[in-house]
């Protein structure tokens, strides 16, 4: 071999032992394929693209827009989410760490006596040192540079886990706070179908008294008051458990919450500009947070694959040892090591090779579960679109239900009051007067819920081009 082809060979080794290379799969993003549209479509909503990120603040409820900022400093599952934030960061802090040599500082002192029988006789000496020493492990195969990889993938995929946990918090909180607005509307109704209802057993009684009703329509009468009573605690006690969910999500122990001031329900905010499918892989947290664990578990691939090859260290000491703390800082007492390791395991059962093998089969699970994730966004976004939509159109059947019901009631009451109509036609009236009254304010409830649903389906909630603070 000539002068040149020795030393570029020697250069060769010298580069491989410093800056080494690094072992098993490189991360790429997956190409998963999604339609090019959703599939559900009606005029209620449109494909355009539009900013969800404070999707609460279409419903111009200034109550609403205030709860949201009271949970998003005072949940309790935010706070946790934070604080594991907080955990891996320091992780990745600390697999960062092992790129770097290890120094070691340390001083001591000793005071030995020997017996009789040894070489040196019977004696008493003191030994002062104090030393400094460093350590590093050369990473030639990747092992640290993969764990590095790991632990950001992980850091990143519980800042998507944050993101998950905000998107569900405002999306439960405006839900509860939606029905506990509907429960209020639906206790009105009754309260106000209560009071109809008193005016017609006063009038059926006043009618008893000049002999132009019988006892049995009284009866009748008091029947059905009672049994629309009776359905006043059952909503109060669903109305008082929706305020103690609003207080917990707040934060707050149940019975801190303010009473909230009854506000008749809101219109659904104009048409839902839902986006294309595509957009869920930006906006959705739970997708970006399965690609995330993806890359992680990749990253740990490389890492059982280093453990095969050989690991190389290096370490140093410089220090001084003397028998008399005076002579301790003296040239004489100068004491240092420097030393090279090379480790390979030889023999281990195939435990290594299968290691490898099991972190593959890890990564192709979390490639799986990646995919369903996507999967099982399309299906909640559809359904959600398909449910909004049937709902917008009972409240309008409904609507019209109530309507002729209500022109029922006027002119069952007016053909009672002359003589023309027995009383049961009256209080059927009444009955499916209160029946759709009541059907159509949860069916509003339920029509603002399908529409919260469909933007937490749609990931809004969350600005996704914006992260916690994190370390890159």
């Amino acid at each position: 071999m000539s002068a040149p082809s020795h030393r570029l060979f020697i250069y060769s080794i010298m580069t491989l032992f410093l800056v080494g290379c690094t072992v098993g799969p490189d991360y790429k993003t997956p190409q998963t394929s999604v339609p090019e549209s959703f599939h559900f479509s009606d005029p209620a909503v449109t494909t355009k693209r539009q900013d969800i990120v404070n999707w609460w603040t279409l419903f111009d409820d200034p109550t609403l827009n205030q709860l949201i900022e009271q949970a998003s400093t005072g949940n309790l599952d935010a706070k946790i989410a934070l604080a594991r934030l907080d955990e891996f960061r320091a992780v990745l802090a600390v697999a960062g760490g092992e790129r770097l040599p290890e120094v070691n500082l340390g001083a001591g002192a000793i005071r030995q006596g020997t017996g009789e029988t040894t070489t040196v006789g019977k004696t008493t000496f003191n030994n002062y040192r104090i030393e400094a020493g460093i350590s590093w492990e050369l990473d030639l195969f990747g092992r640290i540079r993969r764990s590095v990889e790991a632990a950001r993938a992980d850091f990143q995929a519980e800042e998507e886990n944050a993101t998950d946990i905000m998107t569900s918090l405002y999306a439960d909180l405006a839900l509860t706070y939606f029905e506990h607005r509907t429960l209020q509307t639906r206790i009105q109704v009754l309260e106000r179908n209560l009071d109809a209802q008193r005016q017609v057993l006063k009038l059926t009684q006043a009618r008893v008294k000049h002999g132009l009703a019988n006892n049995l329509e009284v009866a009748q009468a008091e029947r059905l008051l009672a049994a629309s009573r009776a359905e006043l605690p059952l909503l109060r006690a669903a109305l008082s458990r929706s305020s103690n969910a609003l207080a917990v999500l707040l934060g707050k122990a149940p019975g801190e919450l303010p009473d909230l001031v009854t506000a008749p329900l809101p219109n659904s905010p104009a048409t839902p500009e839902l986006g294309i499918p595509t957009d869920l892989l930006r906006r959705r947290p739970d997708i970006r947070r399965a690609e995330r664990q993806l890359a992680a578990q990749t990253a740990r691939v490389g890492i059982a694959e280093a453990q095969i090859y050989p690991n190389l260290s290096i370490a140093a000491l410089v220090g001084q040892d003397a028998l008399k703390l005076g002579d301790l800082l003296n040239a004489s007492s100068n004491v240092w090591n420097l030393g090279v390791s090379l480790g390979q395991s030889l023999f281990n059962g195939s435990r290594l090779r299968n290691q490898v093998k099991a972190e593959d089969a890890r990564a192709q699970q979390a490639l799986l579960f990646y995919e369903k994730t996507v999967l099982s966004a399309l299906e909640e976004v559809e359904s959600a679109m398909a449910a909004y939509v049937e709902r917008q159109r009972q409240v309008l059947a409904l609507g019209e239900a109530l309507d002729a019901a209500r022109r029922t009631v006027d002119v069952s009451n007016s053909l009672y009051k002359e003589g023309l109509v027995d009383f049961e036609n009256v209080l059927d009236a009444q009955t499916q007067q209160l029946a759709l009254e009541d059907s159509l304010a949860a069916a509003r409830g339920e029509t603002i819920a399908g529409l919260i649903r469909l933007y937490r389906a749609l990931g809004g909630g969350w600005n996704p081009d914006t992260r916690i603070a994190s370390t890159r």
